[in-house]
């Protein structure tokens, strides 16, 4: 009988692969690292840590391992001092007295990142610097359009912030941004920290923040004024680049060419709009820096009646004298939430309050890396909030 040949299947490193593939039992247990998420702080001083401290004990979990600070000559470094390979990574930088300091901490960390292959690298930035800078000024620059490209550029896939100044910053990203509100959690404060707060009435110290006080009084039910006057200088009334270059007295002109003059804007007397006499004046806005608009706005709203004054607001920067002028001023209280680390103020001021917004920037962490919708955070939100 002729023999038989018995063939043995022959294994190759392709053939190997190609089993591995099919049978996904025999993979290597590559996805654990994938599955997890780190939460960092770029902040080199201690006092900036503290909203990152209090969202990672809402999440149970821990800082990252990292060190930042400055150098003698005064460059930042920053070190990574674990794996973070294929991770989700959270990067919160609040923003301090020393913006540019905080903007190159965050662009360094996260570049140190992209670097160390995480997965994706998100930015939660409360307080987003350079938001007042985002319209062209004279043969200025959009400085927050700058910002956005430099984020981009150093490896950020996805921003989270609140409240941005104008929401149409949100266009100059080239990735997702996620613009909270902080209303919410202001609305509750006044609803159970403001003793008889149904007889208040919701301010605007000028008509450009007349919508945001609308939003509020609707949602309170309670009735609406709005400061307009002389006192008031808005940013709308800068020359933007339209104006830009100027017009020279002897230039030529064509001769047949004649444009119609724009007259200047001349305001009448400040006036209130709205009764605010016997009541609580409750001023709210989403940037509180320079105060003296806010102690002007108090002075008058005192000589037309109201009572008792407070100013809420997302963001305290709350710069220069700002503690002392309104501890000086007729206002009762200050009321901010803590995406700007004020403590120091906090103390030259008893007036000045904080609302903690960690909850809803701890949810926001926890609805990304798990790919959940964050529709829940936006719930009976309207663009003019």
């Amino acid at each position: 009988m002729p023999k038989r040949l018995l063939l043995l299947p022959s294994f190759s490193a392709s053939s190997t692969f190609r089993a591995r593939r099919a049978c996904p039992a025999a993979r290597p247990a590559m996805n654990a690292a994938r599955t997890g998420y780190r939460v960092f702080s770029a902040n080199s001083t201690a006092a900036c840590t503290e909203l990152a401290k209090r969202i990672t004990e809402r999440l149970g979990a821990e800082l990252g391992k990292s060190v930042v600070y400055q150098e003698t000559n005064g460059e930042t470094r920053v070190e990574i001092k674990e794996s973070v390979r294929g991770q989700d990574i959270f990067i919160i930088q609040t923003i301090p007295r020393d913006v540019n300091t905080a903007v190159m901490e965050l662009l360094i960390m996260a570049y140190a990142l992209k670097t160390a292959c995480a997965r994706t690298i998100t930015g939660v930035i409360p307080y987003f610097p350079y938001s007042k800078q985002s319209k062209m000024r004279k043969r200025g620059s959009i400085v927050c359009k700058l910002l956005a490209s430099m984020l981009a550029k150093a490896g950020l896939t996805h921003i989270i912030t609140m409240d941005l100044h104008q929401k149409e910053i949100q266009g100059f990203f080239s990735f997702p941004v996620d613009n909270l509100r902080a209303s919410p959690f202001l609305l509750q404060y006044i609803q159970e920290e403001i003793p008889n707060y149904r007889n208040a009435v919701i301010v605007a110290k000028s008509p450009d923040a007349a919508k945001r006080a609308q939003s509020y009084a609707e949602r309170l039910r309670l009735g609406l004024a709005v400061i307009h006057g002389e006192a008031q200088c808005t940013e709308l009334d800068m020359d933007d680049g339209r104006h830009s270059p100027p017009m020279v007295r002897n230039a030529t002109v064509h001769p047949g060419l004649e444009l119609p003059l724009m007259m200047a804007k001349e305001k009448p007397p400040i006036t209130v709009v709205g009764d605010v006499g016997g009541r609580i004046a409750i001023i709210v806005d989403d940037i509180i820096d320079d105060v003296e608009s806010f102690v002007a706005a108090a002075e008058i709203l005192k000589e037309r009646g109201a009572y008792k004054i407070y100013v809420m607001a997302t963001h305290g920067i709350l710069s220069a004298d700002a503690p002392r002028l309104i501890e000086e001023s007729s206002i009762d209280e200050v009321v901010v939430t803590n995406t700007v680390p004020h403590e120091v103020q906090k103390l030259q001021c008893p007036k000045i309050k904080t609302v903690d917004i960690s909850l809803i920037l701890s949810e926001a962490i926890r609805r990304i890396h798990n790919g959940e919708s964050m529709a829940y955070l936006f719930r009976n939100i309207t663009v003019d909030d």
